[in-house]
């Protein structure tokens, strides 16, 4: 597990939720995978990836050349380990912060995130930073607000995403709960 420093990011831990991660696993993912008609193959980055219940199955449905997980929140990395190591599925699990990805720039070809951007004070920086690992024509694929109203109304209430400041990324394809952003051909460093 590779770490990273993440001073002053913000991160406020959301309980592990059993209940949400099997649904996240039996509907969620088979679901934006389908419906989102994600790729097969590549290299993989989910951003907030807590205890790992979505890796396993993305591993399972995407097979994927590399899949990797980043999360800021360590016992939830230490989970996703054991979670990953009992599915015998390999992953890179990356104790990073989202603004601040230990990747190269354009080494990724997918990223997932299942409402990361949406709970942290900087999401136009994550977001940037997701489209600096991003490949050009890789996707980021993101919950909607309608997918963040119905599974935290409190706290997502008001929280929209800078898609508007963000022209590095324009929205390929929706499907009423999740979007897939792909990642423009030329890349302009400081304008993303």
């Amino acid at each position: 597990m590779r770490s990273v420093r993440h001073e002053g990011s913000g991160y406020r831990a959301f309980p592990e939720i059993p209940a949400r991660d099997s649904l996240q696993v039996a509907i969620e993912v088979p679901m934006l995978v389908h419906l989102l008609r994600l790729p097969t193959g590549g290299r993989i980055l989910e951003v907030g990836c807590g205890s790992g219940a979505a890796l396993a199955e993305l591993n399972r449905r995407l097979q994927p050349a590399a899949i990797m997980g980043a999360d800021i929140d360590l016992p939830l990395l230490r989970e996703a380990d054991a979670r990953l190591v009992s599915s015998g599925v390999h992953a890179d699990l990356l104790h990073a912060d989202v603004h601040a990805l230990p990747l190269p720039a354009q080494s990724v070809d997918l990223v997932i995130d299942f409402g990361t951007c949406y709970h942290i004070p900087d999401a136009e920086g994550a977001i940037r930073e997701i489209a600096r690992v991003l490949r050009p024509g890789g996707l980021f694929v993101h919950e909607t607000p309608v997918s963040q109203h119905l599974a935290h109304p409190f706290r997502s209430f008001g929280r929209t995403l800078p898609w508007k400041r963000i022209t590095s990324l324009y929205l390929f394809r929706t499907a009423l709960l999740w979007s897939a952003r792909a990642r423009v051909a030329a890349f302009r460093t400081g304008s993303p």
